[in-house]
């Protein structure tokens, strides 16, 4: 066919001609599935020119916004459940591996590493936690000096990176598992809160009568040599939002109960006045292949 006579249904087929001589086979394998795709959407919703605009200038305000501490097409990734989709495909997991979730947008490289049983509130006001965790392989062994990074909200379910009056990390840090695979921290209950909801992605829910809010969770990366690196979430059961994260995150794996606390002796030799509440928890870690 010439390249100037294509029609609705032809020019499929000479984009995918065009990918032909692509020379790594798994780069030409998807994007020509993305053409396919991509085509028969437009055909499928005969997608005006108008709708078309506003895709590009939608897809446009959601780079426009992204920087250094937001990512917006991770997002929007998350509230379309395609970040979730490719988690499931990539972490097939064993049995004894925990399962895993989405990074979130609030992630932050490097955070400061502290000892364990060290306290990540930074001051902040919340009914006080004490976490303490086991890292294993999937058949128990402890995994010593793994790394770990925690982050979470605050008690208004906001992140540090959220609020410009806060210098550095706070309610995020670094540890690192003892001998025996355990580590532990204080920190305050995380809150539910909504996912940015300023922006095209909020736009989008807005738009649909969805709303932007997550459960309240604490988040977990954990690394060891030798292991797949585990991003996963805490959640506290009871949330209003379990059954509807705007990011499709929860699994009932990772739902967890918090022990309550009317005060008096607390781990790391603290005398609590007040309510406090704890959690004891096991993480698994699939072997690499």
């Amino acid at each position: 066919m010439s390249t100037r006579d294509f029609d609705e249904h032809s020019i499929t087929q000479a984009v995918l001609d065009r990918f032909a001589n692509t020379p790594d086979p798994r780069l030409k394998q998807v994007l020509q599935s993305l053409v396919r795709h991509a085509h028969d959407f437009v055909r499928d919703v005969d997608l005006s020119m108008d709708e078309w605009l506003e895709a590009i200038m939608f897809l446009t305000r959601t780079g426009q916004i992204s920087d250094d501490k937001r990512q917006e097409f991770i997002l929007l990734s998350d509230t379309l459940g395609i970040s979730m989709l490719v988690d499931a495909i990539n972490h097939r997991m064993p049995e004894g591996a925990t399962e895993t979730t989405v990074l979130g947008p609030f992630y932050v490289q490097n955070p400061p590493e502290l000892s364990n049983g060290a306290d990540i509130s930074g001051g902040e006001e919340g009914v006080p936690l004490h976490v303490a965790a086991v890292v294993t392989s999937p058949d128990g062994k402890p995994l010593a000096n793994a790394v770990v990074d925690v982050w979470q909200s605050d008690d208004d379910g906001f992140y540090d990176v959220q609020r410009p009056e806060i210098e550095g990390a706070n309610l995020r840090a670094r540890f690192r598992t003892d001998a025996a695979g355990r580590m532990a921290f204080w920190t305050i209950v995380p809150k539910f809160y909504p996912i940015p909801a300023d922006g095209p992605v909020g736009d989008m829910l807005a738009a649909t009568n969805r709303h932007p809010f997550r459960p309240a969770h604490i988040h977990f990366m954990i690394a060891a040599a030798g292991y797949e690196t585990l991003v996963t979430h805490l959640f506290i059961d009871n949330d209003p939002y379990l059954d509807s994260d705007a990011v499709f995150g929860v699994k009932q794996s990772l739902i967890v109960t918090l022990d309550e606390h009317d005060g008096g002796s607390a781990p790391e030799n603290r005398s609590m006045a007040g309510p406090w509440k704890s959690l004891e928890h096991h993480f698994g870690l699939k072997p690499q292949r």
